[in-house]
């Protein structure tokens, strides 16, 4: 429960206090600021609280917007102001500034929420209101005109069109957000929540890649169509969070690993659908799953690297860009052909309709590498263009992306380099060289030669701080090598079974740098030190697996490719679990992402 203190004398008629409680607020009245200032003693500390002017006039949802919000410990509209447990005693100090203020005279009572707002020594949140009215009138005739205001304003309008994501891809904005703002109010009037969404996202998903596993063209068919309503429950989700403001640590979490789980278990699908009809597209399958996953981490890596930097679109080729989206078809094309996620699930879904699963993982595969180098070179151009100063908050980043483990640490220590340049170069060139002798040789020993040698340049990277113009293109570097590593040798021991291990290992990888990725932007770092002991780093698990290919016959390897999939897996999923329900069982601040990787 959480309480609003009514600042003022009552006015007669008004529904403030009905709205109020309509938003969960149990209303208490205060004549002045220091009768609230006693009142605010007397709520329990980890409650929320709002100081909102008896006087107010506005719509609900601009209540809502300015003082339930979860994502901000304190916040303020014209009027009123609240503040969540963490910001308790910033209101409170700035209550009793205000009592005393009002005792010498200086402050009229009536407005005590507007100075409370202003003294408030904490990061204050200001909702944008828009067409939204907020105010409080001081005389009977701006009392009516502000009502009047009201009655001509369809809030409800408002709330559904700002449920909808303000920049979003062309098929979601035109095809899934016109009639699933619907949905998700329906399901809001219904007591849903959006993580019940999400569930129910998730499981129409994988119902799609079981009818994909049949490998009929019933099965495909209907698998397609599942998929687009998994896409449109995925939307759904989002839009109830915004309408209903239902952010949460716990459903941020959800939304993003559960978009991942849904992509690649299709994946996993597709290719099991196109076994039972005589053709191995696993090498396929996984490939999509590798070259999506480097997407995002470029995606993730660029974004980190910039997020601190007062320089980060000031590039001429950041100018170029703006240009280019001032005209409005270059808009939407820009963000199709990046096949964005609304995008490329509904070209998957109509392959696996109407072709075959190999055809679609091919279509895929071109546009996914299509869409990588077009957004890689340009972000390519803007850090060497732009004039940007990394921060230390992003270095780290960089470097906790990077997920070096026990193995490059000695080695920094061991054989610390002091030329950062060559260091990248090296770490470049280790890369290519892995890939390229598991290519050639196959499960050899020459392969763990060069797999050593990975080792070796790699860590001399985490020497230095990772705050050169192109530093972010190491986490996809390393992805990009580890999994290829897996990829290429799982494919060379053609042996049955050895690409689906292949494809389970990269998939318990590939979440445990998504959850690398959502600790991050939730300010909580990166996961715990010993996990990333535990499951050996980027260079350990590339070492490992070439050793593990050259000492073991195909059969053998199959087997251990299985249970070190099987090992990841339970160790980052357990890890994972524990820290997010630790983190929305003590209230963190809930983290909204409003972007969309590709």
């Amino acid at each position: 429960m959480s309480t609003a203190i009514l600042t003022g004398q009552p006015v007669p008629g008004s529904s403030l206090e009905g709205d109020l409680r309509s938003l969960g607020f149990d209303v208490r009245a205060a004549t002045d600021a220091a009768d609230a200032e006693t009142l605010l003693a007397a709520v329990p500390a980890d409650q929320r609280v709002a100081v909102v002017d008896a006087r107010f006039v506005g719509h609900v949802h601009a209540l809502r917007l300015g003082l339930t919000d979860p994502r901000f410990d304190a916040a303020a509209i014209p009027g009123a102001v609240t503040a969540r447990s963490a910001a308790r005693p910033a209101l409170a100090r700035a209550l009793h500034t205000a009592s005393a203020e009002a005792s010498n005279g200086s402050v009229v009572v009536g407005i005590v929420a507007d100075r409370v707002a202003e003294a408030l020594d904490t990061d204050l949140h200001r909702p944008e209101l828009g067409e939204l009215v907020a105010e409080v009138p001081r005389d009977p005739q701006a009392r009516n005109e502000a009502r009047q205001s009201v009655a001509s304003v369809d809030d409800e309008a408002i709330r559904l069109r700002t449920a909808v994501k303000s920049r979003d891809g062309f098929f979601t904005t035109y095809c899934i957000s016109p009639y699933s703002r619907y949905i998700a109010r329906w399901c809001a009037r219904r007591g849903m929540t959006p993580n019940q969404v999400t569930t129910a996202s998730l499981i129409t998903a994988l119902i799609a890649a079981g009818c994909a596993a049949t490998g009929t063209r019933a099965g495909f068919v209907a698998a397609g169509l599942l998929l687009l309503f998994s896409f449109v429950l995925d939307c759904t989700d989002g839009q109830l969070a915004r309408y209903s403001l239902q952010y949460s640590t716990l459903g941020a979490w959800l939304d993003a690993t559960f978009d991942r789980a849904k992509e690649y278990a299709y994946y996993a699908g597709l290719a099991l659908g196109a076994a039972r009809g005589g053709d191995d597209v696993w090498a396929l399958a996984l490939a999509a799953m590798v070259l999506q996953t480097c997407r995002h981490v470029v995606d993730f890596s660029f974004n980190e690297a910039n997020v601190d930097s007062a320089a980060a679109n000031t590039s001429p080729t950041a100018a170029l860009s703006g240009k280019l989206d001032s005209v409005g078809w270059t808009v939407w094309l820009r963000r199709m052909i990046v096949l964005p996620i609304g995008e490329r699930w509904a070209m998957i879904a109509v392959l696996t309709a109407l072709t075959t699963p190999r055809i679609t993982f091919y279509v895929l595969l071109i546009g996914c590498a299509f869409a990588a180098c077009y957004t890689t070179a340009g972000r390519v151009l803007r850090s060497l263009t732009r004039k940007a100063q990394r921060t230390d908050r992003a270095a780290q980043a960089l470097a906790d992306l990077a997920d070096s483990g026990p193995l490059t640490e000695l080695v920094s220590r061991v054989m610390p380099s002091p030329y950062p340049v060559l260091t990248r170069l090296f770490a470049l060139i280790g890369a290519v060289l892995v890939l390229l002798a598991a290519w050639v040789d196959g499960p050899g020993w020459s392969t763990v030669v060069c797999a050593v040698v990975y080792v070796l340049v790699s860590g001399g990277v985490v020497v230095h701080p990772l705050k050169g113009a192109l530093d972010w293109l190491l986490p996809p570097l390393f992805r990009a090598a580890e999994y290829g590593t897996v990829l290429i040798l799982a494919a060379k021991a053609d042996v049955n079974g050895a690409l689906p291990a292949a494809f389970g290992l990269v998939a318990a990888v590939a979440y445990h740098h998504y959850d690398t990725v959502y600790r991050i932007r939730g300010n909580a770092g990166a996961p715990p030190h010993w996990l990333v002991r535990a499951i050996g780093g980027h260079e350990g698990r590339t070492l490992l697996v070439t050793v593990l290919a050259a000492l073991l016959a195909a059969e053998d390897f199959k087997v251990a490719l299985t249970a070190l999939a099987v090992a990841v897996a339970l160790v980052v999923l357990f890890e994972s679990i524990r820290y997010w329900v630790t983190a929305h069982r003590r209230g963190a601040p809930a983290v909204h992402d409003e972007g969309e990787p590709a």
